[in-house]
């Protein structure tokens, strides 16, 4: 008697598969023996089933994240939200957002290369 590899359960030793969870056994393993083509369809068909169930859930509640998150932005007063730098271009003087790498009127690298 051996016992399955995915639920634990006992299994015959001239078993293929599994009886109670349909995983192949070693013996199946070393026999080659394929799995059942409608079965395999059936799992595919369930596994997709609770995938598509896991990312509805999951868009819904990134839904939520964000409007939470966008109530709570509109919320504070205009003094505490942090407004982005503005980076001066060397080269023209032209306002640029924070963090821009190159001027967004003359095209001249702002920041030193690193």
């Amino acid at each position: 008697m051996v016992y399955c590899s995915n639920c634990g359960a006992p299994v015959a030793d001239e078993a293929n598969f599994c009886p109670k969870c349909g995983t192949k056994t070693p013996k199946g393993t070393t026999s080659n023996v394929k799995y059942p083509s409608g079965e395999l369809e059936d799992a595919f068909y369930r596994v997709g089933t609770e995938l598509e169930r896991a990312f509805t859930i999951a868009a819904r509640e990134t839904e939520a994240a964000l409007k939470r998150a966008r109530a709570s932005i509109k919320d504070k007063p205009a003094e505490t939200q942090a407004t982005p730098a503005a980076v001066v271009c060397p080269s023209c003087g032209a306002q640029n957002v924070e963090g821009a790498v190159f001027c967004n009127s003359c095209g001249k690298r702002i920041t030193p290369e690193a």
